[in-house]
Parts: C-alpha cells; structure tokens; sequence
C-alpha cells in the first residue's frame, strides 16, 4: 500500500519493506527524517538514531506529537503512511517547478517501459535461465572451473579466474614469462653419481636432482639481485655534515 509514496520519496528497496519489522520501521521514521521531514535540527535527531532501544520509542512518540500526527503511536500502519504523505507533500512543495511538467501519461509511460529499452544489456538477463545456466557450464569446462551446485556462485568462481588470469598485469607477466627460454637437458645425459638398484629409481632421482638444481639456480640469482640492490645503495652515502656522519 506504501509503494507508489516510497516511489516517489525514492526510498531504497521498497519491495522488502515490512511495517511489522521493529527495525525496518524505526529505520523508516530516521530516514524519513533526515532526507525529507526534517523537522528536527540535526542534533535533536540522536535519539531517533538509537535504534531497537527503550529511548527510540520514547523519542518516536514525541517525534509525531510534535509533528500532530493523528494516529497513536501503537499504529504503524496508519502512521506510516500519514509520515510518507507529508514527506511527498514537503518534497513536492521544494521543489514544485520540477513536479508541474510531470504528467499521469508520462508517470504511465516510465512504469511500462519494458527492460529490453535499457540501456544496459545485463539488465534483460534471465539468471535463472536453462540457456543461461548451460552458458555458465560451457564457459567453466572451457576454463576448467570445479563444478558447483549453484550456478552463480560458480559464474563467481569464473569472475575470479578471469580477473586473476587474464587482467592486463597478468597477461604481461604470462609474456615476459614466454620469452624467457628453459634450459633443457637429456634426461638419459644426466650423471646421478650413485646407483639406486633400480632403473625406475634411477630415474626419478635424476628428475629430483634437476629439479633441485633449478631451485638453487633460482636462489642464487635472488641472492645476486638483493646484493646489487644493497650495493647500489650502500657505494654512494649521502653525507650530512650537521650530524658529522657519513652515510643515509
């Protein structure tokens, strides 16, 4: 029954509005207050902001005694929408130039617009669409995402891969990788230095002795970059002759 006034007063999420809700209403009086009303100077609104306490409802009675509302307080449903008529009133009276040019044929015409008009074309998506969901289980076999119960919380996990692998940080990374050229040596080249007793063995260990070479050669030019990077500062101090010391 509130919603063409919560329309019109652009309340947020009018759809879940319940006026049984405690917290839903007494979030609805502050708001009304401070965007529209405004009845109180900003400071007397503290108490309306103490929401879900024994003060709220006190300050709530004397809020719509001040403002000779004619319902009783215990009466959400009248006083609710007696609040959201006078908020319409004192919108439309600030700002009556911007309200005259509008007509019942254009209101009518705004509600049946049809979503296909939007400019956005995310908006005419069916979520919950067969196609839609055969689209979400194509595109993750495609990029190997695990499958998921929920479809949109698999289409999330798409999201996340998509931003992790394919932003443009990622894609230069992937490139410098793709230049660098891997070192490739004949396994059947390898010296192991010691018999395992078994050529499968045999194999292995020279596969873990490789493996282990390149992840000390990957050390080792870490280490030469931290020691060129303390060189570069340490070869040329700065000297502050007010302190008579040498160096950073």
């Amino acid at each position: 029954m509130f919603k063409r006034k919560f329309n019109a007063l652009d309340f947020p999420d009018p759809e879940n509005f319940n006026v049984v809700d405690d917290k839903m209403f007494q979030s609805l009086v502050l708001w009304l207050e401070d965007q529209k009303i405004r009845h109180l100077k900003i400071e007397d609104r503290e108490a309306l902001r103490n929401i879900g306490t024994l003060q709220w409802t006190q300050a709530y009675q004397d809020y719509i005694t001040e403002l000779k509302c004619p319902y009783a307080a215990e009466k959400r449903q009248a006083v609710t929408d007696w609040l959201l008529g006078l908020a319409v009133r004192l919108e439309y009276g600030d700002s009556v130039d911007k309200y005259k040019s509008v007509t019942p044929g254009k209101v009518q015409q705004k509600m049946n617009q049809q979503p296909g008009n939007s400019q956005n074309p995310l908006e005419n998506l069916d979520f919950d669409s067969a196609e839609f969901k055969a689209g979400v289980t194509s595109l993750a076999m495609l990029l190997q995402v695990p499958p998921h119960p929920d479809h949109l919380e698999q289409l999330k996990g798409i999201c996340i891969l998509i931003q992790e692998k394919f932003s443009e940080e990622a894609i230069e990374t992937a490139l410098k990788n793709a230049t660098k050229k891997d070192e490739h040596i004949p396994l059947d080249k390898t010296e192991l230095g010691f018999d395992a007793g078994d050529y499968i063995m045999s194999e292995a260990a020279k596969i873990l002795r490789l493996l282990h070479i390149r992840d000390l050669r990957d050390m080792q030019t870490k280490i030469n970059a931290a020691i060129v990077a303390v060189q570069s500062i340490t070869a040329n101090p700065k000297t502050d002759s007010r302190l008579g010391k040498v160096g950073r």
